[in-house]
């Protein structure tokens, strides 16, 4: 399978987000390939390190519809899925559609949801459809959600339940500019744009409909038996972690499958290597382990060394294309 044209619009695509965003570009990357598969983002990460810009620029690159939703503790479902309204003039309830009915949607602060709104993103994270009372309305696609939440703030916030953290595909974070040059350089950029947001001055790399095309390439990548064996490993390992009171769900597994699929495909290859899974192991799995009690509060354990220790303890498959 020639995988040219996909690197190719890959390359392209991160080279145009490149040009505003200050930072390491695996985070574009690990993006692109989240995107590729479908799945939702989670970013989670200190206030004021672009979180929110870095969202709206991936979305509009990506030419597709794109929508944001500022939660709040008083948001209600209709405020995001929508509600039918008495239309005099036709005599009928007519539906108003929600902002999540679009292909990008951009949760902003969502642990600053209730519940009852943030159990509403559910038939839509998992099914891609959303039931209006009692009528059920098929999303476009794609179809994905890029969320953000502040992990320092806790007050006015409502923690996302193990359910929907599971229905993230990938769990992120951009963390501070790690020289003197990268901090530099937001200046500088921010001097050449005259404004806080340059997304407005953004235009689509890549239309809808070859971003489709580039979804369902990544189905055709070719992944050996011997990588099913190891994301496998990988995913029992941290049900088996004497830290983990709750390890990976199937769903971690899948991540990593899908994952894996993506970054060959971004890369220009068509099968699967192992380094393809080890690279999303954390952004994939540390979301879906939770630490017994007794290890919540050590300071030396964590679920991101948990899957560390579960790496550094699968077998690595040596034969593995195909």
């Amino acid at each position: 399978m020639d995988m040219s044209e996909f690197k190719d619009l890959s390359d392209g695509f991160m080279r145009s987000t490149g040009k505003i965003f200050v930072g390491d570009p695996a985070v574009l990357r690990k993006m692109l390939c989240a995107s590729l598969c479908g799945g939702h983002i989670l970013f989670e990460d200190l206030p004021g390190l672009g979180k929110t810009m870095l969202a709206k620029v991936f979305a509009k690159a990506t030419g597709c519809r794109w929508g944001r939703v500022q939660f709040t503790p008083d948001i209600m479902p209709a405020d995001i899925l929508g509600t039918r309204v008495w239309i005099p003039k036709v005599s009928e309830f007519v539906l108003e559609k929600g902002p999540i009915f679009t292909n990008i949607l951009l949760a902003d602060e969502i642990n600053r949801a209730p519940p009852k709104t943030q159990s509403a993103l559910l038939e839509a994270m998992e099914e891609r459809q959303v039931t209006i009372e009692g009528t059920t309305y098929l999303l476009d696609r794609p179809f994905f959600v890029i969320a953000t939440q502040n992990p320092i703030e806790h007050e006015g916030t409502f923690p996302l339940p193990e359910a929907q953290m599971d229905r993230f595909l990938v769990r992120m974070s951009i963390g501070y500019a790690k020289s003197i040059d990268e901090e530099m350089e937001i200046l500088r950029r921010r001097i050449r744009w005259k404004s806080d947001d340059p997304v407005a001055a953004l235009e689509p790399v890549i239309t809808k409909e070859r971003f489709m095309w580039m979804q369902d390439r990544v189905e055709e990548v070719f992944v050996h038996e011997s990588i099913l064996r190891y994301v496998s490993s990988m995913v029992r390992g941290t049900r088996e972690h004497y830290a983990a009171e709750v390890g990976s769900s199937p769903r971690g597994g899948l991540a990593l499958l899908k994952l894996s699929r993506a970054h060959a495909a971004v890369m220009g290859r068509d099968f699967v290597i192992p380094d393809d899974v080890k690279l999303f192991a954390h952004e994939a799995l540390d979301h879906r382990i939770v630490l017994g009690m007794e290890y919540e509060l050590e300071e030396n354990m964590s679920s991101r060394i948990v899957v560390d220790e579960v790496l550094k303890g699968t077998e690595v498959p040596k034969d593995y294309r195909p």
